[in-house]
């Protein structure tokens, strides 16, 4: 038996390789299937199944691809509706994997249609549970109202989901192995652990969900109070789980179009076209083109891509390091993003070399802002999450998370300068390109943000606190 986490860090998702016998099976594969098949070839294994454990919004799913290039069927739980031909199974249903066995588990909650595989060794004992959005370490999958069920309120379905778990997963065995369908990052919970692997006898004392601290009614609150809403791609990402989607490949092939500067002058002259700057922020800042969006593939490219231009339609074009352009396509499939026009070729070295302009974006260190804010009131836009925000931030700063930044940077008012932060500099860095496209100007970015503020001597009367703890992602 061999059971393989492949974790793509981006999405904060996991997928999973299982192998026994010369037979393999895959649960919630991502878009671009090439490693499952080469993992299959490698142990010399025909993938049997291709298991999903709900209708993914957060990203797309290589479900489709992976059985049409393997000619495995398509497992769902019960209640799933996809357009396409695949096994809709009911409770309890088994499926052999060599001399495994994999059983489906319905637990909806975070959709109708989710449910948990649960995994038999040779011995026909619980090994492993596999959970997808519905059980995470450390917490649980918010009820996904980005696919809109009719008649059905948040509320209604994290009470499903306090019944799913308590009645299904709760009672299994304490060694059972538990393979979440995410880590700490993804937008599918609130408070998920940065590990990826555990044993159901540590959740059961550290999960909210299963430790017996909340009834039915206090579970309910707690994962419904201050719920935000689904970022814009969700429900589109839906869709194409469930209808069906281009391969990657094609997307590939489309996207990796090449652009000179002449003719990049001209596109760029349409409203519609984005131009994205996917470099490392400080190349960023250093020198790029006007009116480019900057959201590096150093961070979490993919998710704010979906969260900043809404529409997985938006036309866009590419400003990578060279050789980075296949990465970048890639990421952006992974969120049904496929309208890539092509890349810059040459990249802004070639458009500089082309006598076009570019320009660069004030930065001050951490430690010189200090200075600044000792001496002056200044304008403070904190770029974080409310979360971040609530637990530690600058006295008088004012929060705009970034993903509300693209619609509600009307509501921005300051005097000469505004100095921008976010945690360690990367989402302020997105937040200062977006408003200098809308026409804002005299910004200011604060290297290292909030993280490096706090270890300059900074006197502790100028943060509001509520917390010690600091959120350090970036």
């Amino acid at each position: 038996m061999n059971i393989e986490q492949i974790y793509t860090s981006c999405l904060s998702q996991a997928s999973y390789f299982i192998e026994d016998s010369g037979e393999a099976a895959i649960i919630d594969p991502i878009r671009k299937v090439d490693e499952y098949i080469d993992k299959a070839n490698y142990s010399k294994s025909k993938i049997k199944y291709v298991f999903q454990t709900h209708f993914h919004a957060d990203f797309v799913s290589g479900h489709l691809t992976l059985s049409k290039r393997t000619g495995a069927p398509i497992v769902y739980g019960p209640n799933a509706e996809p357009d396409y031909d695949c096994i809709v199974s009911s409770e309890g249903d088994l499926f052999k994997i060599g001399k495994l066995k994999i059983k489906v588990i319905h637990t909806p909650g975070h959709t109708l249609e989710s449910c948990s595989y649960l995994l038999y060794n040779e011995n026909n004992e619980p090994h492993a549970i596999f959970t997808g959005d519905t059980l995470f370490l450390g917490d649980v999958g918010i009820p996904d109202v980005a696919q809109r069920y009719q008649g059905i309120s948040k509320e209604e379905l994290a009470s499903i989901l306090y019944d799913s778990i308590n009645t299904k997963i709760k009672p299994l065995n304490d060694d059972l192995i538990v393979y979440p369908g995410h880590g700490a990052g993804s937008a599918c919970g609130k408070n998920m652990m940065k590990q990826t692997v555990d044993v159901l006898k540590n959740q059961k004392i550290n999960n909210y969900a299963l430790n017996g601290n909340f009834s039915k009614e206090g579970f309910v609150k707690e994962l419904t109070e201050n719920l935000p809403e689904p970022p814009s791609y969700f429900p589109e990402n839906v869709k194409l789980n469930q209808t069906g989607y281009e391969d990657f490949d094609l997307v590939l092939k489309r996207s990796l179009n090449k652009i000179s500067p002449d003719e990049l002058k001209e596109i760029i002259k349409n409203p519609k076209v984005v131009l994205l700057d996917t470099r490392n922020k400080k190349d960023f800042i250093k020198s790029h083109i006007k009116n480019s969006i900057f959201i590096g593939l150093e961070g979490r490219f993919a998710p704010w891509v979906g969260e900043i231009f809404k529409d997985i339609n938006t036309q866009l074009v590419l400003i990578c390091d060279k050789g980075a352009e296949i990465e970048a396509i890639t990421r952006l499939s992974r969120i049904g993003f496929d309208n890539c026009i092509g890349y810059l070729d040459g990249g802004i070295k070639k458009w500089i070399k082309a006598g076009n302009n570019v320009y660069g974006l004030e930065s001050i260190k951490s430690a010189n802002f200090v200075d600044v804010l000792k001496m002056n009131k200044v304008d403070i836009l904190d770029v974080r999450r409310e979360s971040e925000y609530f637990i530690k931030h600058i006295e008088g700063a004012i929060n705009l998370p970034l993903g509300q930044i693209p619609t509600k940077h009307d509501e921005i008012k300051y005097k000469n300068k505004l100095y921008i932060h976010c945690a360690a500099g990367y989402r302020s860095v997105i937040a200062i390109s977006i408003l200098r496209k809308v026409g804002l100007s005299n910004m200011i970015n604060i290297e290292g943000g909030f993280n490096q503020i706090q270890q300059s001597n900074l006197n502790d009367n100028c943060y509001n606190s509520n917390s010690e703890s600091i959120c350090n992602n970036i």
